[in-house]
């Protein structure tokens, strides 16, 4: 079987490395980092009626282009590699995704154009203040109300949450957890922005209090859909990781040529020699797992739960390992506010953790193959 990327891919990649590094460059990363809202709108528009990146694996008949998951990697993994700040993991990774496989036909049509067009910055709330992200930790409820819902409850850590004009939210009615569409200025909403260690991934808390909300797909059904969404984001995530890992694992190789001590430069001496192998080693077998953890998720075969499960696991540790190391090899100038190093650390570390640990796929792993 060949993972090679064909030329389309190829191109699709290199469309995306030349545009970002012109509008995700380190300055423009620390400028966005410092507002609020977490991007630039310039730029989200550019996204969109350019390059269409938005639109990418959304289906034809709802405004999209309807390329596979194969090609969203390759472009997560660019803006994994610029730390592109921009909602377009909550839009089109999670929100666009749990429409996608709602099943609902009528939320798909109202909701995925405007996502498609980059007019719409939607995300996806379920995670809560017990901080779990299996389907035991949504606590929040939803009451049958007229011919809706109303909503009441919190939701923590949520992706663009304060800037997002849509929500899905997930929340327990009596037939169990239950997908909802929220708009973004509903009565009873109030969003919080919080205060994160990786500045370039905005997250917020969405506090509901008789919030008005609508059904989207089957009563009860809600957490089916979530269990298919977690993975492929999963996947996602483990691709934004190889980005993030091959770009410190090219700075660091990058000063060890220049960074001249005792007469000769740095990269000649067997300690460092040995961290640069090591970093190569674990960012290539995380691409390997990336991509076929991509591969599953395009053709959404049986495998694609435990390839999830594994890409994030490891991805996430290779990640870390070599943003560290990074660091280590700068040396003095890599623990200051002014190099980037520090940006790539961050970003590491936040997304070791989101959709779970290491340790909680590995777990998880264990379960679904029946160990």
């Amino acid at each position: 079987m060949n993972f090679a990327f064909s030329e389309e891919q190829d191109q699709l990649r290199e469309f995306v490395r030349s545009f970002l590094a012109d509008k995700s460059s380190e300055e423009a990363v620390r400028e966005q980092m410092a507002t609020e809202q977490g991007y630039d709108a310039a730029v989200w528009s550019q996204m969109a009626e350019q390059l269409g990146l938005q639109s990418l694996i959304i289906p034809e008949e709802f405004g999209g282009q309807g390329f596979g998951y194969v090609e969203l990697i390759v472009v997560l993994e660019e803006m994994g590699r610029s730390l592109l700040c921009a909602p377009y993991f909550s839009s089109v990774v999670l929100a666009a995704n749990t429409l996608m496989h709602s099943g609902d036909d009528a939320a798909k049509a109202a909701l995925l154009p405007g996502i498609a067009s980059g007019e719409t910055i939607a995300t996806l709330a379920f995670t809560e203040e017990n901080g779990k992200w299996d389907e035991s930790g949504i606590a929040m409820t939803a009451a049958a109300s007229g011919d809706g819902h109303t909503l009441d409850g919190s939701k923590m850590y949520v992706l663009d949450g304060h800037v997002a004009n849509e929500l899905i939210v997930a929340a327990r009615t009596d037939a169990g957890v239950s997908l909802f569409h929220v708009a973004g200025d509903a009565a009873g909403l109030t969003r919080t922005a919080l205060a994160t260690m990786d500045q370039t991934r905005k997250q917020a808390r969405l506090d509901f209090a008789g919030t008005p909300a609508k059904l989207i797909g089957e009563d009860g059904g809600g957490w089916a859909v979530l269990e298919r969404v977690l993975d492929l984001a999963a996947v996602a995530l483990a691709a934004e990781q190889v980005g993030g890992a091959q770009m410190v694992l090219d700075m660091s190789v990058e000063y060890a040529k220049v960074r001249v001590q005792f007469g000769r430069p740095i990269g000649s001496f067997q300690a460092i020699k040995h961290k640069c192998a090591d970093m190569l080693l674990e960012v290539e077998s995380a691409k390997s797992a990336a991509y076929y953890a991509g591969w599953c998720a395009s053709e959404l075969n049986d495998e694609l739960p435990s390839v999830a499960s594994l890409a994030k696991a490891y991805c996430s540790e290779a990640y870390f390992h070599a943003a560290a190391e990074n660091i280590q090899i700068h040396g003095g100038i890599g623990f200051t506010w002014e190099h980037p190093a520090h940006l790539y650390f961050k970003r590491a570390k936040s997304s070791e953790l989101l959709f779970g640990d290491p340790t909680y796929h590995r777990e998880l792993l264990a379960q679904r193959i029946g160990i």
